[in-house]
């Protein structure tokens, strides 16, 4: 007979195994089971009201963030023990099977428990950049990118106290702000996930968007040195050249001294570009708005839509130099009209800062459209 001490751990521990907050490292899953609780891949730790990331994954931030109407986001990628992301200048890392990557939305709560729309924030980590608390955050959900033999599937989580639940359809929830912001907040399905994430529109291969040189090269506040360099001394990251200041780096968007042209292009770059690059799925557009040399036209100066209908707003050209109100690319931006705003998923506010920006950008063009 078991005695009484052991009978009581072993209660204990299946206690702890089917709860959030205890950590028993990071779980694969196979794509016939993925779990129902977000708890089951062991990428958090639930404990005393704070949300903490597991210590086999780790933060990253980008020079300049895909826009989420103002939530605020926890990014952090999970390599398997022994495992290293390969370097590339341009493409996506090449990540191992088993790897996985986590987005974890959230909203700043007020006092009386309102959500606070933070829009005047730019840095979108958490205080202490590893955790987050829940007395002072909504957590909204977590989307996975998860690596496996056939390549990476997308999964949506929704939060629902102090675990999220697999939801492969996605779900709408209204959210009134303190400012009275009454938003529409969505949780993309499965399958919109993939979509946003298929950045090659002939292979139609799921790809992270932000595991990329441009938008990982630079110092991360928590350890106040370039990530990419620590990645590569923590042998995390191989086929690195080693020197960060030779690699390509966007900017951050909100950062005044840098160029206005270099905050536009990479502000576009990281909302925009997955969709308008030369592979993918607005390629038929003509539009290019990735971050590489292409022509004045590729990015829309004086170009004509090819098949824009009630996106055009009645305007000419993606880009009239000079004259944000009459170019295309402005107008959708500025618009929430689900049949002409720009992006067309995972937004449903305007981003007023930003389209100032590229407002500006516009403005600073010389030239006219014959």
């Amino acid at each position: 007979m078991i005695n009484f001490s052991i009978r009581f751990a072993l209660v204990m521990l299946a206690a702890c195994l089917s709860i959030l907050g205890c950590d028993r490292g990071v779980r694969m899953h196979s794509a016939e089971s993925y779990p129902e609780r977000l708890s089951e891949w062991g990428l958090f730790v639930a404990e005393s009201k704070l949300l903490t990331v597991t210590d086999e994954a780790f933060v990253y931030d980008l020079n300049s963030a895909l826009f989420s109407d103002h939530a605020l986001k926890l990014r952090t990628v999970y390599l398997p023990d022994g495992s290293a992301a390969r370097y590339d200048p341009d493409a996506p890392f090449a990540l191992p099977v088993g790897s996985i990557i986590s987005k974890t939305f959230y909203y700043q709560k007020a006092d009386d428990d309102q959500l606070i729309l933070a829009g005047t924030i730019s840095n979108d980590l958490p205080q202490d950049l590893g955790s987050i608390d829940t007395q002072r955050y909504r957590l909204m959900e977590t989307r996975l990118l998860v690596k496996q033999t056939n390549g990476w599937d997308a999964l949506p989580y929704i939060w629902d106290g102090d675990d999220a639940y697999l939801a492969v359809t996605g779900k709408i929830e209204r959210l009134v702000f303190t400012d009275g912001t009454n938003l529409p907040y969505l949780v993309p399905s499965k399958n919109q996930c993939a979509a946003c994430h298929a950045t090659n529109h002939t292979t139609g291969a799921i790809q992270p968007i932000g595991i990329k040189a441009r938008h990982l090269n630079k110092t991360h506040p928590a350890i106040a040195a370039n990530q990419l360099e620590v990645w590569h001394r923590e042998k995390r990251l191989t086929n690195w050249p080693g020197i960060a200041s030779r690699e390509p780096a966007n900017a951050d968007w909100t950062d005044t001294s840098a160029s206005l042209d270099d905050r536009a292009r990479s502000y576009l770059d990281i909302n925009c570009g997955h969709c308008h690059n030369a592979q993918g799925p607005a390629d038929t557009s003509g539009l290019l708005l990735d971050y590489k040399a292409h022509t004045p036209q590729a990015i829309g100066v004086c170009k004509p839509p090819i098949a824009a209908g009630r996106g055009s707003g009645g305007r000419l050209y993606s880009i009239v130099p000079g004259e944000p109100d009459a170019s295309i690319l402005s107008f959708r931006m500025h618009s929430t009209d689900p049949a002409a705003l720009m992006p067309e998923l995972g937004r449903a506010l305007v981003h007023t800062k930003a389209v100032a920006l590229i407002d500006a950008w516009i403005e600073a063009m010389q030239g006219e459209c014959i």
